[in-house]
């Protein structure tokens, strides 16, 4: 019997929950990636903080709601730009775990240095 067959069998006599991952060494791809809203505003992101997982397909979808905003993680070296009640994409698949701090990179007032966004990258 093919070991997938056996995983379904089992899974579905609800007597053992087993991984494919640790059976076999190979993940099943998840073709979606995690998407998270963001809405920038003088002088905040919102959320303030968001979770991601290592090694998992994030988009970032976000909106501006008054002026020119961007946001760079330095460290991830991430960045995009969102127009003026603009909506912006930002793309990637985090490499590392860690708590990093995006910036607002588009002087947009006097709170500017305050902007920051933390994300939070878990293995």
């Amino acid at each position: 019997m093919p070991l997938s067959s056996l995983i379904k069998k089992l899974a579905l006599a609800g007597s053992v929950t087993l991984s494919y991952v640790a059976l076999t060494g190979v993940a099943q791809q998840n073709d979606a990636p995690l998407q998270i809203n963001v809405v920038a505003k003088r002088f905040t992101y919102m959320p303030s903080e968001i979770t991601v997982k290592k090694g998992q397909p994030v988009v970032l979808l976000l909106k501006s709601q008054d002026v020119a905003h961007g946001l760079k993680f330095k460290e991830l070296d991430l960045q995009t730009e969102i127009e003026k009640n603009g909506t912006s994409t930002l793309a990637f698949t985090p490499t590392k775990a860690g708590d990093f701090v995006g910036h607002c990179s588009h002087f947009c007032g006097s709170g500017h240095g305050s902007m920051i966004l933390t994300m939070h990258v878990t293995e």
